[in-house]
């Protein structure tokens, strides 16, 4: 399956010049590690000498830590690894060394039209006087600080406030719904949580009062709210509760960093959920600090003073990963709200008037501009852009070419491909690399990726299994409450024992770029969000006239999905227009409008495997097209009979 994709874009000699990877590969010459001229031979070095290539980057960026950086591994292979156990580092640390007055470090923008800029300075005093109000309430490092909040500046003070000491951060987006916090932060238990009382999303206010009452009686762990209201009214709540404007104003002290441990927990992101309650995945200080200067420097190509934005609530992982521009010396541009509010302009007007260098967002945005007939080219002046990223779901050829031809004809478009498991890209973009419609452009320095086939064989120019080869600092230390990694590896080295399965098809290219050809498990990805199955048949199981169900997500050409929900009723009940409204309330209600399907059919049973598990991966594959003497074993199946209403449902329909 040769690839004859159409090259979009070629980097200027200057830009590749300019480009931190060429930088890089200069100073590796300078300090006699290794003289290479090209990306394919730094790839190569870097993960055939992945422990050299890690080490390298403390020299590079010029990592401040304490300790020793031999040995560079305990030489234990995945998921055993673990790195630089000598050193002890802060990332929030190298943050503020990049503090300036020249720029500011924070620009905020919201779909009701409010600016706000912070300065470096600014910034500093109000994460210490955050910092200082944790510690006296008795936050230590290692402690859990939790967050129920949007993406604005208060959000990133907090989780810079209790990195500092050492707190291991997570949040939640206020448009989750209230189980699906308590599902997450109930794992972790949480000392303090910073929330919000509303907020506001397509124009209109949601109140979230009533959700901060439930969260503060379902999780007993949490001793303090500390709230940032914008409604004028302090709510009165089961625990003590500190108002932000209380803590951030007055005296401050001088910000400190408390130094932890390599592999300390810096936060904790979350699995979609597809076996049962998200999994609690726990990265690590150092692990992230080094892959956020590698990806953001090298892929991202991040200068000082440029600006940095990415499209993303503080439930997506995004939110993380793109504060490591402020590694580089860069700018933080933050959204808050619709990003189709009032209508497809509203981001293409924010990266024009603040002049965004680089401009990150899904895929599934690039995919309604372009059916919406966009032209953002012809309507704002984009002279600043230098980069867009896409990630969350796969972005098809034709939305490539759609953004050379209406965004901009010099951009450099940068996919990317990793997520929550990483905190970063596995794949993605490169400053000195062409861009060929619909591929990814290169493998991550330090990731060893191929595809495999059903073998265990690596091949190229074919799909097969994402698998990754090496350890890399930045993959998961653990899951919170998996001890003995058990979860861990069930999650990823199953099917190939040593050797991490990311579940996604792939094919390496003859450019040696990646396609990516969706999701080989059962995940959902919808629109660029993944979502768990268990989610989906929580929310169903509020409806008493609904027995069972099954919903799966069917990638289809041109980036688009289907998320079908197949339901079996209790005897006496047939599907009605009350009931599918039921089922949508209650999804809207208990998660969120992502995990709505896109229609909802009666079906006679679901098939369910001997040991009692739905089989979900089987029934997708069906209705992408796959013979179902290949989709399913009906061996394994207690009810094999099931598989033949869906086997004829997709043979008869065009999804």
């Amino acid at each position: 399956m040769s690839s004859n994709a159409m090259q979009l874009w070629s980097p200027s000699p200057e830009t590749v010049e300019r480009s931190n990877i060429t930088r890089y590969m200069r100073w590796l010459q300078d300090e006699g590690k290794i003289g290479v001229s090209d990306y394919d031979s730094l790839w190569s070095w870097s993960v055939a000498n992945h422990e050299d290539f890690w080490k390298s980057l403390l020299s590079y960026f010029s990592v401040m830590y304490e300790g020793q950086d031999e040995p560079v591994t305990n030489g234990m292979p995945m998921p055993e690894t673990v790195w630089f156990e000598g050193l002890s580092l802060n990332y929030a640390e190298h943050i503020f060394r990049n503090k300036t007055a020249h720029q500011p470090a924070i620009i905020f923008r919201s779909e009701s039209g409010t600016r706000r800029e912070i300065s470096w300075q600014d910034l500093a005093l109000q994460v210490s006087a955050v910092r200082h109000h944790l510690e006296g309430m008795g936050i230590v490092a290692g402690d859990r600080v939790a967050a129920f909040l949007p993406s604005t500046p208060e959000a990133t003070i907090a989780f810079l406030a209790a990195n500092s000491l050492g707190a291991v951060w997570s949040s939640c987006s206020p448009d989750f719904g209230t189980k699906a916090v308590i599902d997450r932060f109930a794992q972790i238990e949480p000392k303090v949580l910073f929330a919000v009382d509303q907020y506001v999303y397509s124009g209109k206010t949601f109140d979230k009062t009533g959700a901060l009452t439930t969260l503060a009686s379902a999780l007993p762990s949490v001793k303090a709210i500390i709230l940032i209201s914008t409604k004028g009214v302090r709510p009165s709540l089961a625990v003590k509760t500190y108002h932000w404007q209380d803590i951030t104003e007055g005296e401050h002290e001088p910000l400190e960093f408390t130094r932890v441990p390599f592999s300390h927990p810096i936060w904790i992101l979350y699995s979609s959920g597809t076996t049962g309650i998200p999994k609690a995945i726990v990265h690590s200080h150092g692990g992230i600090l080094l892959e956020h200067l590698k990806y953001g420097s090298f892929h991202n190509d991040f200068h000082a003073g440029e600006k940095c934005f990415w499209y993303t609530t503080t439930g997506w992982m995004m939110w993380n990963y793109i504060h490591g521009c402020l590694l580089s010396g860069g700018t933080l541009v933050l959204y808050d709200g619709n990003p189709a509010y009032p209508n497809l302009d509203a981001l293409w007007n924010i990266a024009a008037a603040e002049r965004i260098n680089h401009f990150g967002t899904s895929a599934s945005f690039i995919l309604a501009n372009m059916k919406a007939g966009a032209n953002p080219g012809s309507q704002f002046e984009l002279g600043a852009l230098r980069s867009i990223g896409s990630t969350g779901s796969t972005l098809p050829p034709e939305a490539f070419e759609w953004i050379y031809g209406h965004v901009k004809r010099d951009v450099w478009l940068s996919s990317m491909s990793g997520g929550t498991d990483v905190c970063s890209a596995f794949v993605g973009g490169n400053p000195t690399l062409p861009v060929y419609a619909g591929e990814i452009q290169c493998r991550a320095l330090g990731c060893n990726l191929e595809a495999w086939d059903e073998s265990g064989v690596p091949v190229v120019d074919k799909v097969g299994e994402m698998v990754i080869t090496e350890p890399m600092p930045s993959m998961p230390v653990f899951f919170w409450n998996d001890p003995s990694l058990k979860r861990y590896r069930e999650s990823y080295f199953e099917m190939f024992p040593g050797v991490w399965r990311h579940g996604d098809w792939i094919c390496i290219t003859p450019h040696h770029g990646v396609i990516i050809y969706g999701r080989s498990d059962a995940t959902l990805n919808r629109g660029g969000i993944r979502i768990g199955t268990s989610e989906i048949y929580s929310g169903v199981d509020h409806v008493r006239e609904v027995k069972d169900s099954l919903i799966i997500c069917v990638e289809k050409s041109g980036g688009a999905f289907w998320m079908p929900l197949f339901v079996v009723m209790q005897d006496g009940f047939a599907l009605t227009a009350e009931i599918k409204e039921s089922i949508v309330s209650a999804l809207r209600r208990e998660y969120s409008p992502r995990h709505i399907p896109d229609t909802i059919i009666q079906v006679p049973d679901i098939p369910y495997t001997i040991s009692g598990k739905k089989t979900e991966t089987p029934v997708k594959k069906i209705f992408m097209g796959v013979d179902p003497a290949k989709a399913v074993n009906r061996g394994v199946l207690k009810n094999p009979e099931s598989m033949d209403y869906f086997i004829e449902m997709a043979r008869t329909m065009n999804p």
